[in-house]
C-alpha cells in the first residue's frame, strides 16, 4: 500500500499539551475506524509549527478525507517513493 508524509501547518504545534495532542490523537483515530481498514496512521512528528504525518492509504484522495472530517489541516500531501536509511548504505 503505498505511503504518504502529510505535513500539516498548525501554529505553536510543539507546544501542545500532552493532553492536547492525545485529543487530537482521539480525533484522528475515530475518523479512521470510520472510514475502515485501507487507511491507517503510522506516527507523526511535532515540531515547532508543523505536524509531519506518515500513513499507509490507497491515494492521496482518502488521506485528504481523513483530514477534513478530521478538521485536521493538510497543507502538503507527499507520496513516498522510497525510504532509505543507514542500512542503504551497505
Amino acid at each position: 500500500m503505498p505511503k504518504y508524509v502529510i505535513e500539516r501547518e498548525i501554529p505553536g504545534a510543539g507546544k501542545l499539551t500532552a493532553e492536547q495532542l492525545k485529543s487530537i490523537s482521539q480525533t484522528s483515530c475515530g475518523v479512521l475506524n470510520k472510514m475502515g481498514p485501507q487507511i491507517q496512521w503510522v506516527h507523526s512528528y511535532v515540531v515547532n509549527d508543523k505536524i509531519y504525518c506518515v500513513y499507509n492509504a490507497p491515494n492521496e484522495e482518502m488521506v485528504r478525507e481523513h483530514a477534513s472530517q478530521g478538521g485536521f489541516p493538510a497543507n502538503l500531501v507527499s507520496k513516498v517513493s522510497a525510504i532509505i536509511d543507514p542500512t542503504t548504505a551497505e
